[in-house]
């Protein structure tokens, strides 16, 4: 009656060849119009175009299930290509945003190093100011207990002069 062949499945590659649909040779409007030859001692009539009109309702209405659910899948199909994209896209930005925490992380540490040999670089230049004017004071205390022992010497000296 009609080339029976298997129904097309949807592949993970839209690409792929499908599977041929189902031809029907039959419609129901050719099942209600079929009218069979009379002959002697052969079926009632009245049953037969009743039973024909109901095959073909069912028929019909199995039709249009299949229509509905073929558009159904169509939907799906699209939707799930949807969700897909945007699996791939929730993905791509999920590496980018872990790429860009590890880039971040290593500049901030960079900086965290450099700031930190700054400051190293700083205490050690204000540590050697620091010694400079250490030596610079002990000159100046060393020099002032000098001019002391002299004065104090002078002062021994007049006094005895006197």
């Amino acid at each position: 009656m009609f080339d029976r062949t298997s129904p097309p499945h949807p592949a993970d590659d839209p690409g792929a060849p499908q599977p041929p649909e189902r031809v029907m040779r039959i419609t129901p409007l050719d099942m209600r119009q079929q009218r069979f030859k009379g002959v002697m001692r052969g079926y009632d009539r009245t049953e037969v175009v009743a039973f024909l009109t109901e095959a073909a309702d069912d028929y019909e209405h199995a039709m249009r299930e299949i229509d509905r659910l073929r558009a159904d899948l169509m939907r799906m199909e699209a939707l799930l290509a949807e969700h897909r994209q945007r699996e791939n896209t929730l993905r791509d930005t999920l590496l980018t945003a872990q790429r860009l925490s590890e880039e971040m992380k290593d500049t901030a540490q960079t900086e965290a190093k450099l700031i930190v040999r700054e400051a190293q670089g700083r205490a050690d230049l204000l540590l050697q100011k620091a010694q400079v004017r250490l030596e610079e004071l002990d000159r100046d205390v060393n020099e002032l207990k000098l001019r002391r022992r002299d004065a104090e010497g002078s002062l021994e000296a007049s006094i005895q002069a006197l």
